[in-house]
């Protein structure tokens, strides 16, 4: 058996099905494969998605035998960068979302938006049909989006939303250390001239913004917590950590400077949509999806020292 281990770098960032391919100098087939069959790890863990996204620090390792003729598995999968499907029905579809993607387009109309993709992927089997939007996720975060496949399912899950009945459950890594092991912000947004957000009083101009949060780890310098949604309002979040002086880390819109970590070198930031639970708007079942941790943010709590 042959080994071979590389750590991806800024140059070699990308998909792990052209990083293994570029490793092991053979062909593209060849290289899913190899993933198809086991033979792939990335940071010790099991790598199944030829299209999983691969980021500098990566540590990327392939056994294999170089007399042996890996295939790809001959059932074909849908393949997308900037999403994976976490549960799907004939009236909804819950996708798993890349970060660095853009939910919808903004006026400049971005290609490649989130709603654009689900679109083409539902429209895949079927004549051409339009995800219908239920709610978003700030470009800079991954995770779970519910999308409906007819005007009406979506129609009642908005409105699900909007009496905050959906529990919608990030993980997130904030920088320093956070003195209590639980707590709720609550306070009131607004939007500036430049669309950031900011905490002010309450007035006509201004959200009411509630989140819930529990300590899971300490580190030296970071904390691991859960962030439980009351209210949904946009960048509630990353606004309320960064204003109390725990910004994100790797947030470049919110206390920048407070969010810069050494060992965390990502372009994305530490924020996770990792469950989603609702009400079927037309089954009346309760579903609970979940999304597992990212491999940036994984990797980041394995080389942490508790406290």
């Amino acid at each position: 058996m042959k080994q071979l281990s590389e750590t991806v770098t800024e140059e070699t960032a990308g998909r792990t099905d052209a990083f293994v391919r570029r490793i092991c100098e053979t062909s593209h087939s060849q290289s899913r494969g190899l993933i198809d069959r086991g033979c792939v790890s990335v940071d010790g863990e099991p790598c199944d998605d030829p299209a999983n996204p691969l980021e500098p620090g990566d540590s990327v390792t392939v056994r294999y035998d170089p007399t042996q003729r890996y295939r790809e598995k001959k059932e074909k999968r849908w393949d997308d960068r900037t999403f994976s499907v976490a549960y799907e029905d004939e009236h909804l579809i819950v996708v798993d979302k890349a970060a660095g993607t853009l939910t919808v387009p903004t006026d400049r109309g971005d290609p490649n938006t989130l709603v654009e993709r689900v679109s083409i992927y539902i429209s895949h089997s079927r004549s051409e049909r339009e995800a219908c939007l239920v709610h978003r996720l700030d470009r800079e975060v991954s995770g779970l989006l519910i999308f409906g496949k007819h005007a009406a399912v979506a129609e009642q899950l908005i409105e699900q939303f909007k009496n905050q009945k959906p529990r919608r459950v990030y993980s997130a890594i904030v920088a320093g250390t956070l003195p209590d092991d639980e707590g709720t912000f609550r306070s009131h947004l607004a939007t500036g001239n430049n669309l950031d957000r900011y905490v002010t009083a309450p007035s006509k101009h201004s959200e009411e913004a509630i989140t819930h949060y529990k300590v899971l780890q300490r580190m030296e310098d970071a904390t691991h917590v859960e962030v439980v949604l009351q209210t949904g309002k946009r960048n509630q979040i990353r606004v309320q950590f960064a204003y109390a002086m725990h910004p994100i880390l790797g947030d470049t819109r919110y206390e920048p400077e407070r969010a810069q970590h050494p060992r965390w070198i990502r372009r994305r930031i530490a924020l996770h949509a990792a469950s989603l639970s609702f009400v079927h708007p037309v089954t009346g079942e309760q579903k609970t999806i979940e999304s597992p941790l990212p491999a940036a943010m994984s990797k980041f709590l394995r080389g942490s020292k508790k406290t």
